[in-house]
């Protein structure tokens, strides 16, 4: 058999033969280990957030136990939590502590401004001693402060009683139960607060602050000035990581104001309200429904945040 070939060309040399029988080598091995890498956390992710929140979505569309079975009934649940007053009480609440968890945000700046002074004495010290209340048991904590609000032998009582001053059963009087219990939230989070905002103020350029002193900038100036503005997106992250931690807060509510205490109907969060619809009163739909409005809102009240972080927050 004769082959026609073009003049002046080469005819291809012929791939060898496989051996018989035998498959290619995989030209790209990593493909398949890439593969296996994202295939755990993506079922991780699928088992342990997704699914369940699936299962949380089709719960608070029934009606059961876990005894009798679940039946779907529609939207019944979300109407009967909607149509009471307790789910926007805890809502309010909710935000309020929220809010005055924030204001946290302004203390723990100026604290660090004052530790990341030069040549400050112990101020690793003082750093851990900021951050013992973060690595401590929300529950230890919560029993320590419920020992200094308590009406009859409190030591703020104490205090306000030797000076003077107004004395009160703090947790047990709805007008300054959620207060209390927030101010206890604030000294929770400014070690976590104190640790990001420093780390924060260490990438600030000393060569800005050495100008503005030659402006003729006082330290208070400067600090507005020329130390905020670079530190924004340091305190828009603090600022969400507050307002998340805040919509998820029971432990403190729990635990230093009791199941029996007149004051905790006026101070319930929405997080509570969930605890005693899904594990008190054994309602496991209504409180899957709670689960869902609680993720909803922390959504919402975060998205609104990022969406506010482009008019004040400054990335050099």
């Amino acid at each position: 058999m004769t082959v026609t070939q073009t003049k002046g060309s080469a005819a291809p040399p012929a791939p060898p033969a496989p051996p018989g029988g035998r498959r290619r080598p995989n030209r790209h091995p990593d493909n398949a280990w890439a593969a296996i890498l994202l295939a755990v956390p993506f079922a991780g992710l699928v088992i342990f957030y997704l699914w369940p929140l699936l299962r949380t979505v089709l719960l608070s569309l029934s009606e059961g136990t876990a005894f009798t079975g679940y039946t779907v009934t529609g939207f019944d649940n979300w109407r009967q939590l909607f149509e009471g007053d307790d789910v926007w009480r805890a809502l309010v609440n909710t935000l309020v502590y929220a809010a005055i968890v924030l204001l946290g945000v302004p203390l723990a700046m100026v604290i660090a401004a004052l530790l990341h002074q030069k040549g400050l004495r112990g101020r690793s010290f003082y750093r851990t001693l900021y951050f013992v209340p973060v690595v401590t048991m929300p529950v230890a904590v919560a029993m320590v402060w419920r020992y200094i609000y308590n009406g009859d032998f409190g030591l703020l009582n104490e205090v306000l009683d030797s000076v003077g001053g107004p004395t009160r059963a703090w947790v047990a009087d709805p007008d300054t139960a959620l207060y209390a219990v927030a101010v206890v939230g604030i000294w929770m989070a400014l070690g976590t607060n104190l640790i990001i905002l420093a780390a924060g103020l260490e990438a600030v350029p000393e060569t800005l602050e050495e100008a503005a002193m030659l402006d003729g900038a006082g330290p208070i100036r400067r600090f507005f000035s020329v130390t905020v503005p670079l530190l924004t997106p340091s305190i828009f992250l603090v600022s969400v990581l507050s307002v998340i931690g805040s919509l998820q807060m029971f432990d403190l509510l729990f635990i230093m104001l009791g199941r029996t205490n007149p004051a905790l109907a006026d101070s319930k969060t929405i997080v509570y309200l969930f605890y005693e619809e899904a594990f008190v009163r054994n309602d496991r739909p209504l409180g899957a429904v709670i689960a869902l409005v609680t993720l909803v809102v922390t959504l919402a009240v975060t998205a609104v945040q990022f969406r506010l972080q482009r008019r004040w927050v400054t990335y050099a």
